[in-house]
């Protein structure tokens, strides 16, 4: 008889850990508090999945950027100093990761998982494609205005090169070339760095797609499945309590963010995660002048992705709020910003906003573990990149769970290293 894994949460990261479980031979039952999958940080996030674009938060010039980001209301980071002990741990940990060494090991490793899940989800769409996925092998540019951003990004080039990275850095004409929905600010432009590999896709739908295919292989979900605890047997979790029932498992997965993170401190066991708010507009564009690449602005740190006749515009971090509310502001910023780029790929006046919280890890490098009890592994923690490392991080965890050598060194993405 197969083994039974419970896991808790059904975003992008829970349903390719539910569904590769599942081709494992596995038993799964999927727990989701919400009344459908990908509702929460998988539902309207920047859509692109950026494979060599993996670099983390965490790199030497943050720290100085950080004291203009406590009064600069429009800056693509938002910094809001907490009272809370856990937010300054937290900070602390951050901290200690903006090295140049760490930058560059933390580069090196992200992109190993980054290949891996191409891979993975590759092999899935070949295997069971879906229109209503918006999936394109579209490409991306990341532009820049200010030639010394531009000359880093060059060196950037020039060391993921070294771990396979095929990237090509092109002047100002060249970028408007590659996508004429540029023409308007190639006079602004210092240059930018094209990646013809990267992928876009509709994540709510993808999500949708994936728990369509864990029902008709034999999996369970069940939603408005909030866990209220659990029940032990020695070292082991035997049961986690829903309202009205108890899963009992053979081993148990958390893949839910923050709630995993808000779960796991119930059973008196920390990680170091914080929920980094991000926003996004959705517009209509069928009539518009909008981009086919998928494009990112780096001045601004504004991603722009083209989901059929929709353009999905994201950006921005706060960090220190772990609200979901939209401030007039900060939507006001980019709605501002995303105008400067394109101007006329829709009307942004009737986009539909949205804010979600992105877990992440000081180091940038999700948790892929096995944590507290012999049968509770989490993975979690991958920031603005769940969508782009979710397929690989469901492949390590079966490696995880199943006992077998893992295809990509494991220990980068475990608790001690976050």
């Amino acid at each position: 008889m197969s083994q039974h894994v419970c896991i808790v949460g059904a975003g992008i990261v829970g349903l390719f850990s539910a569904w590769r479980l599942l081709r494992e031979g596995y038993r799964v039952t999927l727990l989701e508090s919400r009344d459908g999958p990908g509702l929460a940080t998988s539902f309207a996030n920047g859509a692109q999945l950026s494979y060599s674009y993996v670099a983390p938060l965490a790199e030497p010039a943050a720290l100085g950027r950080f004291p203009g980001y406590l009064l600069d209301a429009s800056a693509p980071l938002c910094f809001r100093p907490s009272l809370s002990p856990r937010f300054w741990h937290w900070c602390c940990r951050f901290a200690a990761h903006c090295t140049t060494a760490r930058v560059r090991q933390t580069t090196r490793q992200l992109l190993a998982l980054g290949f891996l899940s191409r891979r993975c989800l590759h092999a899935l769409l070949h295997e069971s494609p879906a229109a209503a996925l918006h999936y394109r092998q579209n490409g991306k540019l990341v532009v820049y205005r200010d030639a010394d951003a531009y000359h880093a990004a060059q060196r950037q080039l020039s060391l993921q090169a070294q771990f396979g990275c095929e990237q090509f850095a092109l002047d100002a004409a060249e970028c408007a070339a590659v996508e004429p929905a540029l023409a308007g600010l190639e006079e602004r432009l210092a240059g930018g760095i094209h990646t013809p590999s990267e992928d876009v896709i509709d994540s709510h739908a993808l999500c949708v797609h994936l728990a369509a295919l864990i029902g008709s292989g034999g999996g369970e979900i069940r939603y408005g499945a909030p866990v209220r605890g659990r029940r032990l047997a020695g070292r082991r979790i035997a049961a986690l309590l829903v309202p009205d029932a108890e899963i009992v498992a053979d081993h148990f997965v958390l893949t839910g963010g923050l709630e995993s993170r808000d779960l796991l401190a119930g059973m008196g066991l920390r990680v170091p995660l914080l929920g980094l708010k991000g926003y996004s507009l959705t517009l209509d564009c069928a009539r518009g002048v909008a981009p086919a690449l998928s494009i990112t602005d780096s001045r601004n740190k504004i991603v722009f992705a083209r989901l059929g006749d929709r353009l999905r515009v994201a950006g921005m971090v706060d960090m220190g709020n772990e609200r979901t509310d939209i401030p007039a502001r900060r939507l006001a910023t980019l709605i501002r910003q995303a105008r400067e780029v394109f101007p006329q790929a829709g009307d942004y006046e009737q986009a539909t906003p949205w804010a979600g919280l992105r877990p992440a890890t000081p180091s940038g490098r999700p948790l892929i573990d096995r944590i507290g009890h012999d049968n509770l592994y989490v993975n979690i923690g991958h920031g603005a990149l769940g969508l782009t490392l979710a397929a690989g991080s469901a492949d390590l965890l079966a490696d995880c769970l199943s006992g077998r050598q893992c295809c990509i060194d494991p220990a980068p993405f475990l608790l001690a290293s976050a």
